[in-house]
């Protein structure tokens, strides 16, 4: 009997040719091209997050990435109105709710599910209604996934960022665990898991192979090492790691 080989998909996230394009004004790098890049390269779906301050990715991008991505069009927003009636016109493939603060350089941490209360459910509701699937950032702790499948959320993503900070040895290893049961558990429940956050080319193997775990979405480390291999390269080196 032959053993099923367990493949994880890659998503990337385009945010940062956006952040590059926003350094100078102007309409170059464009990451719309870049989501073409990417799904010529052999990726799963492309992640963007249209922020509410519009710092990189913003409404123009969005609509044209939906016309144009033939993969899986994953929006990371937050729950703000006004994102919201934009996700619902505009009719992702999925959103992924994630916290936002003004002034953080990237999202810290995972969104807290439990304080979400009503709120966080009925926009759960809203964008299902308007046939997206909608997807939690959370960190890897069984409360928040317990919260997760509370709020009528049917996948969630697990916050790496503990596990890509933690030094290579014990300390990662202890974080490799912590995702490795929280993926089990998860899954027990019947949610799909995501999982992304800080992943590169170092220390995504280890993630990669988890059982039981559907896609990483992995942006930063992908547009670095494509300003010196190019992005199709980048991308096809990182689908190499991980599967």
């Amino acid at each position: 009997m032959r053993t099923a080989i367990h493949t994880v998909k890659l998503g990337v996230n385009i945010d940062h040719v956006a952040t590059l394009r926003e350094a100078r004004g102007g309409s170059s790098p464009d990451p719309v091209a870049a989501a073409i890049a990417c799904e010529a390269a052999g990726c799963d779906s492309i992640v963007c997050h249209l922020r509410e301050d519009r710092r990189h990715i913003n409404d123009a991008d969005v609509k044209i990435l939906r016309k144009t991505v033939s993969t899986m069009l994953n929006l990371e927003m937050s729950v703000a109105r006004g994102i919201v009636r934009i996700a619902r016109k505009i009719r992702p493939d999925q959103a992924t709710l994630v916290p936002e603060k003004r002034m953080e350089v990237t999202t810290e941490g995972g969104l807290d599910v439990k304080r979400g209360g009503s709120r966080l459910k009925r926009t759960i509701a809203e964008l299902q209604r308007s046939g997206i699937d909608v997807s939690l950032f959370v960190d890897p702790v069984k409360s928040q996934i317990d919260a997760s499948l509370e709020s009528g959320a049917t996948i969630i993503e697990l916050h790496t960022g503990e596990y890509s900070n933690a030094a290579a040895g014990r300390e990662r290893l202890k974080q490799l665990k912590i995702l490795e049961k929280s993926v089990v558990y998860a899954k027990s429940l019947g949610l799909v898991v995501n999982a992304g956050h800080g992943l590169d080319y170092d220390n995504v193997k280890d993630v990669a192979a988890i059982k039981g775990l559907n896609e990483l979405n992995i942006g930063h480390s992908i547009i670095a090492r494509a300003v010196f291999t190019g992005l199709e390269a980048a991308v096809g080196e990182m689908l190499d790691l991980i599967r």
